[in-house]
Parts: C-alpha cells; structure tokens; sequence
C-alpha cells in the first residue's frame, strides 16, 4: 500500500515539475517575443530620428499649416469652412525641450511604425495554444487589426486633430490674449487624438475575441443598441476636443459604423459557436 503511495507520489511530482517546465518554457519564449518587438521600435525609432526634419516640418506640424490637406479640401466644399491659417504660434521655453521633443516623438514614431510586427509577435505567441479550428478562425487576426489601427490613425490625423486644432487656436475669450502653445501640449493633442482613434478603431477585433470567448454576442449588441448610441456620443465628445456639435458627430459616426461592424461579427461568431455545439450534441 505504501509502495503505491510512494509510486503516486512520484508521478504527482513528475506532473508538477512538467508543468512548472512549460509555465517557464512559455515565459522564456514571451521574453523573446517582446526583445524583438521592442528591438523594431527601437530601429524604427533611431530611422525616426535621423529623418526628423521630414517627420517634424511635414506630418507633425502638418496640421498646424494652412495648406494641410484637410484646409485644402474643406475650401473646395465651400468658402465659408476655408481654413487658411492657423491663430497662433508654437514655442519652446525649456532648454533641452526640442531634444527631447525629437527623441520623445521618434520613440513614438517607432513604436506606431511597429505596431503591424508587434501584433504578429503576440499572434507567432498565442498561434501554438489554439486549435487548427482557432487557427483557421483567426488566421487575418494581424492584417485586420493593423488595418483598422492605420485607418484609425489616418482618421485622427487627417480629420479630428485639423479640426480640434483649427477651433481651440481660433477660439478667443479677448482680443488682448495671444495664442501661443507651447509645442510639448501641440504635439501631446495630436499625438493623443490620433493614437486613441487608432485604438478605438480596434472595436471590431475587441468584439471578436469577446464574442469568440462567449462573453459577448451579437443578440445581446442589438438588444443594447439604444444605450451603446449614447456611450459612443460620449465618446465622441471625449475624443474630439473640440465642442462644436460637426466635430463631435464626424467623429462620432465612425464609431456607430464600427458598431454595427461589430455586430455582424459576433453574429457570426454566435452562429459558428451554436453550430459547433449542435455538432458536438449530436455526435
């Protein structure tokens, strides 16, 4: 009886000392995973760097311009939403801030640049714990999310950061006041607006690991759709600094579109996971 105990004991201790490998197996291959994905923000970052003028004088401060494309397009709608300079002007008042303004955004340059390969890094991890079903199932899970963070990004850039910044440098409570922003809170709004516009656009790819999980369904976002239009007006209004009601609803839109978008998926999912379960009943 003892001899059985001792032999049970053993292989408990086998089992556990099995596990405990893998547990640290999979945190060394974590650890790889997140050296190269910070190695590519870092090279990214230094290709940031030496090319700043570019990056500064055309994409940074492009909003800040009266021939930014945005201005240029809304003067072809009409003459009344023409925007051909921008009240204000940007300064520094710290001695080492444009130095650190230049590493500052070119880590953030790198890191947004880096986003697509970090994805595929965190894919390359999770891919060997799914099934070949999983696999299948979430095979564009990088493209897609990529996708949706640019257009996110290209979104802020190009419509909510002109807009927000146009307003606020206009906006006067007297004449006596002159605007001058220091280039630490120009470059914060911008980077700010841009960086979560990108994230939100991840809401279809949020909704479809949620709804993969079981924790959300497509039954459950049409039912509460009434009350997700005023979340997401809230949300808009958060999201673009401006007050004006245009800003507001052209950022809000997007959110309603990316909703919907939402819906479809988990209904799709809810539909593959009834699916898999009746098969399994009935087998």
């Amino acid at each position: 009886m003892s001899d059985n105990k001792l032999v049970k004991a053993i292989q408990d201790k086998g089992k556990t000392i099995e596990s405990e490998m893998s547990f640290f197996e999979h945190l060394e291959a974590l650890r790889w995973h997140l050296i190269r994905a910070a190695i590519s923000v870092v090279v990214l970052a230094i290709v940031a760097f030496f090319n700043f003028d570019f990056i500064f004088n055309t994409i940074i401060m492009g909003p800040f311009r009266g021939d930014f494309w945005t201005y240029r397009m809304l003067c072809k709608f009409g003459h009344g939403m023409c925007i051909t300079k921008i009240n204000g002007e940007i300064i520094n008042t710290e001695m080492a801030g444009q130095f650190m303004l230049q590493i500052n955004q070119s880590l953030l340059i790198g890191m947004i640049l880096s986003i697509p390969y970090i994805l595929w890094e965190l894919w390359r991890f999770i891919k060997p714990a799914l099934l070949e079903k999983e696999r299948k199932a979430a095979s564009g899970f990088v493209f897609y999310a990529s996708l949706l963070f640019v257009v996110g990004i290209l979104f802020g850039y190009y419509i909510i950061a002109p807009e927000s910044i146009s307003f606020l440098a206009a906006y006067t409570v007297s004449p006596n006041i002159k605007n001058q922003f220091m280039i630490s809170s120009y470059v914060s709004m911008v980077a700010t607006i841009t960086l979560i516009l990108g994230i939100v656009f991840e809401l279809p790819m949020i909704i479809y690991i949620l709804a993969s999980l079981g924790i959300l369904t497509g039954t459950f976002m049409k039912k509460t759709r009434r009350y997700s239009v005023v979340i997401l007006l809230i949300l808009g209004a958060v999201i673009s600094p401006s007050p004006d009601f245009l800003t507001t609803m052209i950022s809000t839109i997007p959110l309603f579109a990316l909703y919907e978008v939402g819906i479809v998926v988990a209904s799709m999912v809810e539909k593959r996971r009834a699916k898999a379960h009746n098969d399994l009943m009935n087998s």
